[in-house]
């Protein structure tokens, strides 16, 4: 009993630390990435990107009630992820403890003192270094799913031990059947819980076999894997599909209404269940019970999704997919949004499309049945290959596979490049990068990309560093003064193997078993992921089952110092000494490397940032957004903190989906529905895709409305018909224009001047074909008759402007889109055409209505907020250069020092940052802010002397490593020497013309 209470109050001890922990931590904000969608369908319980997680957003909307008001309700939902991630811990150090108490005290006896401290220190140092390890750390502060998959996954692990422990006992299958209910609540978190299953099933098969064999335990782990397969596609995706193909027979061809064929469907399956319940149970067939009971209960848990559908009938403002009827479902369970990837045979990069393929046929819901919106399609390669790894035939992509593998221009891919890409890349630096972050040490947060200054894993061990990543007694400060420079000096890793190799010394089964956990959760990841090149973010959070399992052997470690130690000293001093110094090697060396760069407590970055893109805007303005970062936080406080919900936000990323569009023409909040005027039958799935450009050669610019109803016309003289037989409109020009009607212009305040407003705009489409989303564009562009403002993000790539570029006028964190042109550019002008700003509009909101995100006095800044502090800048630098071109010095100069105020200069080290710094120190000396320009000068000087002396340090070993860093080192020393010659500072202009010159002998480059 002593060891059960002693377990117990260790284990919730573990739990507090790390809740105290995690909650001094907190982000208490949104944060980027997906968490502001979270938060805004946890609040509102709408519907996320797919696949949902609808338990996920529903345990978050318990913890929203806790918020006394608005602002605090992020803070809330993602206390729900610090809480799960305590309780991690807590099952990880009882995981612990149980599999070391197996191993010195087996079976019910009490252990002795001894081995009761080496068992409770084993489960503290396991339990405490996955606490503070940087993958689950970062997961821990904000609202992602990742915390509370987690907790599931620590949950079943845990709940299987505790039925080996009890298997021989009357209803010990109850625990069986609790994992099946957890199970099935995990599908409504993630699906990175299911992985544990292969584990479980050799776990079962070793207690249930009295002599275990090789044989037998393989066919028990293939056994695991199909039951992983058949929850993954037979339950969650398999039922759903032939419920929906039960409706299609019942709307279809019964004519009855919509959902019965599902209802129907239900109560098969009720009436299958119970008929089995009753045969099991006459028969005495305890197995097929258990696993008809273990069937019903994963149903029960899945049966989250119910949300789902209910929400989406509710039509929320958030409603990604618009999954309301069963084949929407189908979709949106299918990750359909997100296309196919090869997994086991598939083509190379450089294969050619010889044919296509027709599949199964697609359905979505039209007035009173099923309608056809064409079928799958899939492509037929002139070259194929087992185990695709390379396949991916975007630019970017081959450039990666070509410069990673060293393939020649013209080279052509082979199976061994498959097999070099799986293994240097996709294993090792996306997996074996991240798993070495987190127990040996890391070089900073900066995304790494394969070079060597960026996201690698180091040791703190100088020598083994060097090895791999130059002199590492000359490191710039953009490395070290990094928070995330952290040196484990392996330690943490070193006690893992120690661990699994005492684990497999002591019991072999069970270290089986573990691995086994450590391999599912890790490269069998790697393996289903089969990722491309140039991800838009580190992966890592993948892997945090993985390094779960490897925290289990970190806590075991401290049983084979222990038993080392005994042969020196008394069992009980070695197993107190054992885990006094593991404590330290471990969680204690972790926490005080990686405090400072999970610390975000004072971080309001994404929340502060997205309101200053919607104070861009004029009331009751459409912006249009691109990505995750400029899109998910400026839902947050809209749906949330209800800011700004006049502006309406159009994801340009979304803008090709008919559900979509469809939701643009309703209200939102204190937002008007758009003007979109096409029929939803003009633009439906499988309408109006793709319209590919046919060259009519019309003379001139054809007025575009001209041109959108040709393209929406039904007419079959608007149509051309391809080889398949089918129809499609086509896009007959170019060559756009749209008549400006100025009394309209003028009414709507958007310009004040009848001599700057433009007759037409015109302008040249960039493409080669148009998507019903541009098409949907092209209708609130003709139709919006400049009522409502119309803004780009400013980081919306220029690609997807609709080719308007000379049309928008830069107002802060959005570009406005006016019917006039851009002021005529002369020789004394240093501006180019595509930063011309409304000086008036973007000062009075840079400096009056923005605010900063807490940049300058955060004790940490993650690497998205980093990125905005240098884009930041750059929008104080266009500011300022804009209001010197117009004679405005003083308001250019208090544009400089609200910038220098606000955002944290002197203290960020991205060597990325070095071009805005050029540009700000040029425009200080403009404005007579000497003294400021000469420090900042001297400072990035003394930055980019840094840089490049270790890019020197590298390249006499190597060569051409880092050129663009050196190249931008050399381009921004170069300005600094125009600059300060321009401006008088001879002695600094001597000083970095010495300079420049130094290292342009050294690196063999001249100006």
């Amino acid at each position: 009993m002593a060891y059960k209470k002693i377990n117990n109050l260790l284990g919730w001890f573990s739990f507090l630390v790390a809740a105290v922990v995690y909650t001094l931590t907190l982000e208490p904000t949104s944060s980027y990435w997906d968490c502001g969608e979270f938060i805004s369908a946890a609040y509102r319980l709408q519907v996320v990107h797919q696949p949902g997680a609808p338990l996920f957003l529903m345990i978050g909307r318990i913890f929203s009630l806790f918020a006394g008001s608005e602002d605090k309700i992020a803070f809330w939902v993602n206390m729900s992820s610090a809480l799960s991630s305590a309780a991690t811990i807590l099952f990880l150090f009882w995981t612990i403890t149980a599999l070391a108490k197996k191993v010195v005290a087996p079976g019910k006896q009490e252990p002795v003192l001894a081995n009761l401290i080496t068992i409770m220190g084993a489960g503290l140092v396991g339990a405490l270094a996955y606490t503070f390890s940087d993958t689950f750390w970062f997961s821990a502060v904000e609202a992602e799913v990742y915390a509370m998959s987690s907790l599931s996954t620590a949950v079943v692990f845990w709940a299987i031990l505790k039925w080996n422990a009890h298997a021989d006992e009357p209803q010990a299958d109850k625990w069986l059947l609790f994992i099946a209910y957890i199970m099935g609540l995990s599908i409504g978190i993630h699906l990175l819980n299911l992985l544990v299953i292969p584990a479980m099933a050799v776990i079962y098969y070793f207690r249930r076999t009295k002599q275990a064999t090789t044989k037998g335990t393989f066919i028990a782990l293939m056994i695991g894997v199909v039951i992983l397969g058949f929850i993954q596609y037979g339950i969650i995706q398999y039922l759903v599909k032939f419920a929906a193909n039960f409706d299609l027979f019942f709307v279809n061809t019964l004519g009855l209404g919509f959902g019965t064929g599902v209802i129907f469907f239900a109560l098969l399956i009720v009436a299958a269940v119970a008929w089995l319940l009753y045969y099991s149970i006459q028969k005495s067939k305890p197995i097929l019970n258990l696993a008809v009971l273990s069937f019903l209960l994963i149903i029960f848990g899945y049966s989250s999704y119910a949300m789902i559908v209910i929400r989406a009938k509710a039509d929320t403002n958030l409603n990604n997919s618009d999954p309301e009827n069963v084949f929407a479902l189908l979709g949106y369970l299918n990750r359909e949004q997100y296309g196919d990837r090869p997994l086991l045979y598939g083509q190379y990069f450089d294969s050619k499309v010889v044919d296509s393929k027709e599949g199964s046929e697609n359905y979505r819901k039209g007035n009173d049945k099923y309608e056809v919106t064409g079928k799958k399609q899939s492509y037929v390669y002139d070259r194929n290959t087992l185990f695709p790894r390379i396949y991916s035939e975007e630019g970017n992509h081959v450039a990666v596979y070509r410069d990673w593998l060293d393939m020649g221009p013209e080279e052509s891919p082979s199976f061994k490049h498959n097999i070099g890409f799986f293994s240097t890349y996709q294993v090792g630096f996306m997996y074996m990068r991240y798993f070495l972050w987190n127990f040996a040490g890391r070089q900073n947060d900066e995304q790494g990309i394969g070079d060597y200054t960026k996201g690698n894993w180091i040791s703190g061990i100088k020598p083994l560093d060097a090895m791999r990543l130059g002199d590492q007694n000359n490191l710039p400060k953009s490395m070290t003064e990094n928070k995330a420079y952290n040196q484990l000096y392996f330690l943490p890793l070193i006690l893992g193997i120690l661990g699994a190799f005492w684990h497999f010394k002591r019991n072999q089964k069970d270290a089986g078993v573990v691995a086994l956990l450590f391999f599912f959760t890790g490269l069998a990841i790697v393996l289903y992921l089969n990722q491309t090149p140039n991800q838009p973010r580190e992966r890592d959070y993948a892997y945090a089952g993985s390094f779960y399992a490897f925290a289990i052997w970190i806590g075991l470690g401290v049983l084979a110092i222990s038993e080392w130690m005994n042969k020196f000293l008394n069992a009980k001093t070695a197993g107190a000494l054992a885990t006094v110094v593991c404590l330290l090697a471990a969680p204690v060396l972790m926490a005080s490397e990686e405090w400072d760069d999970h610390d975000r407590s004072g971080k309001t970055t994404a929340r502060d940032l997205a309101k200053n893109y919607l104070n861009s805007c004029a009331p009751n303005a459409i912006l249009f957004t691109y990505g995750d970062n400029d899109t998910y936080p400026l839902w947050y406080v809209q749906e949330v903190e209800n800011f700004r919900p006049d502006v309406r936000i159009v994801n340009l990323s979304l803008f090709d989906t008919d559900w979509y569009i469809n939701q643009l023409r309703k209200p939102f909040n204190a937002s008007q529905a758009l003007p979109i005027t096409m029929d939803s039958s003009a633009y439906a799935t499988g309408t109006r895709d793709v319209l590919f450009y046919q060259d009519f050669n019309l003379p001139g610019n054809q007025e575009i409305g001209d041109i959108f109803e040709f393209i929406t016309s039904d007419n079959p003289e608007a149509k051309v018909q391809y080889q398949s037989g089918k129809q499609e409109n086509f896009l007959p020009t170019k060559n756009f224009k749209l008549t400006v009607n100025a009394d309209e212009v003028l009414k709507t305040k958007t310009l004040s001047n009848t001599a700057e407003i433009v007759p037409a705009i015109e302008w040249q489409f960039p493409g080669n074909y148009i998507t019903k989303g541009q098409l949907a564009f092209l209708d609130i562009l003709i139709h919006n008759k400049w009522e409502r403002p119309i803004y780009f993000a400013f980081t919306v790539p220029s690609s997807n402007f609709f080719g308007l570029d000379k049309y928008l006028y830069n107002e802060g964190f959005a570009l406005r889109l006016l019917p006039k042109t851009k002021t005529a550019i002369n020789d004394n002008n240093p501006l180019s055409e595509t930063d011309v700003v409304n000086t008036a509009a973007m000062y009075q909101n840079m400096m009056s209505k923005f605010t900063w995100g807490n940049m300058k006095t955060a004790s940490y800044l993650d690497p998205e907020s980093t990125k905005m502090v240098y884009l930041s800048v750059n929008k104080f630098t266009e500011l300022a250069r804009n209001l010197i071109f117009e004679g405005k010095l003083d308001s250019a100069r208090n544009a400089l020092k609200e910038c220098l105020a606000q955002l944290p200069i002197y203290t960020t080290y991205d060597s990325n940052f070095a071009l805005s710094k050029y540009e700000l120190v040029d425009l200080m000396y403009q404005v007579g802010m000497k003294q400021e320009a000469a420090k900042l000068l001297a400072q990035s000087k003394n930055l980019i002397k840094g840089e490049l002396d270790y890019h020197y340090s590298l390249t006499q070993n190597k060569e051409n490593l880092g050129m663009r860093d050196i190249q931008l080192g050399l381009f921004v020393l170069a300005q600094f020497d125009d600059i300060t010659k321009r401006n008088g500072e001879a002695s600094l202009n001597k000083e970095i013309n010495t300079l420049l010159s130094d290292y342009e002998r050294k690196f063999g480059v001249s100006r």
